[in-house]
């Protein structure tokens, strides 16, 4: 194989997936916490979320300001990185009494829990890796 065949998207694995247990409080049947499947995302998929979180306004000199929301940019791509459970059911958001998945994840964690996901979420993502360790990595 050559060295740019592996770069090739035939020879890439595209997306990673992960049973992580977000909470000890949903369990099974057997009394077993159930993991959640959290699955990575592309840098393309990314920026639509980057982009539909971010928000528009005028500063005091009348310019336009573009500005993430990093809430809901948060709140988004836990969204779109959980595969399990599926947070756009409607029975589910309806048993919660919310609308919308973003809503919904919010409403279903405790607020340690909540952060505990996010940052699963970035370390499947890749965002856990600080840049000096990646310049380390490189060196080797």
């Amino acid at each position: 194989m050559s060295e740019m065949s592996v770069f090739l998207a035939g020879n890439v694995a595209m997306e990673t997936t992960e049973e992580f247990v977000v909470s000890e409080r949903f369990k099974d049947s057997e009394g077993r916490p159930v993991a959640w499947v959290l699955r990575s995302i592309t840098e393309e998929d990314n920026d639509a979320i980057r982009k539909s979180a971010t928000k528009r306004s005028k500063s005091k000199g009348g310019q336009q300001v573009a500005e993430v929301d990093q809430t809901d940019y948060l709140s988004k791509l836990a969204v779109a990185c959980v595969k399990f459970p599926n947070l756009k059911d409607a029975d589910l958001q309806k048993s919660y009494g919310v609308l919308g998945a973003e809503t919904l994840i919010r409403k279903m964690l405790l607020a340690g829990e909540y952060a505990n996901l996010l940052l699963k979420v970035q370390e499947i993502n890749g965002f856990d890796k600080d840049m000096n360790d990646l310049v380390d990595e490189a060196k080797n």
